[in-house]
């Protein structure tokens, strides 16, 4: 067990270049809990006593409206951490935790790491870059949900999944349709609709939760001007 946490921290983008030693003293750290599906991990206003790495499975990061609508703000797979920002900031969980599918979560405790981080310098340069990536996400992801309307939003996560899944021609959806529909600010309807008709104008082809982009760069220019 510990040498795999060993194995999955060296392969973290915010541990990425550390020595081995400093790996060494993380996975000290690091205290594995396991979740079920559905199961809540922190809730907005919970006290930011340290923050998560995915081991395996998923979990989403959302907010919920007082009438009990559901926003999702991002979906976490295996590497990435989680509530890393309220941690540094010193302040509550600013939204909901709640995993997807079945999980392993490795929890770092705030005092012990911000101890390490005091003296690991480089540590806190990488975290900053990491936190400077997830400020440009939210930036877009407000942008498209205020400015762009729906087929525009469906059209930029599909290019986006294009370019994490590292394929040009197919993606995977890897949520259901109700999160992907909550992700993008749109009900399942909609989305169900407007994908019927991108598929009618020859720009994807739809199977189950496999996508074929068979417009590429009619994808692109309905991800920029976000209307059929």
């Amino acid at each position: 067990m510990a040498r795999e946490v060993h194995t999955l921290l060296a392969s973290v983008p915010l541990f990425q270049g550390l020595e081995a030693h400093d790996i060494e003293m993380l996975a000290g750290l690091a205290v594995r809990k396991s979740y079920r599906k559905g199961e809540l991990v922190f809730s907005e206003g919970d006290p930011g006593d340290g923050f998560y790495i995915v081991a395996e499975g998923k979990a989403k990061i959302y907010k919920t409206s007082p009438e009990g609508k559901e926003q999702i703000l991002h979906i976490f797979g295996p590497g990435e951490p989680i509530g890393e920002v309220a941690v540094f900031a010193g302040m509550p969980f600013p939204a909901n935790a709640t995993i997807l599918a079945k999980s392993a979560l490795l929890f770092f405790p705030r005092e012990a790491f911000t101890r390490l981080i005091a003296k690991e310098p480089g540590l806190a340069m990488k975290l900053l870059a990491v936190l400077s990536k997830r400020l440009k996400q939210f930036t877009v992801q407000i942008e498209n949900l205020s400015l762009k309307e729906v087929p525009g939003r469906i059209a930029g996560h599909l290019l986006f999944l294009s370019r994490e899944q590292n394929n040009r021609e197919e993606v995977e959806l890897t949520i259901s349709k109700g999160q992907l529909a909550s992700l993008l600010g749109t009900i399942p309807e909609t989305l169900s609709r407007i994908q019927s008709r991108m598929t009618s104008e020859g720009l994807i082809s739809v199977s189950g939760r496999r996508i074929t982009l068979l417009d590429y760069e009619g994808l692109e220019e309905l991800a920029e001007n976000g209307k059929l």
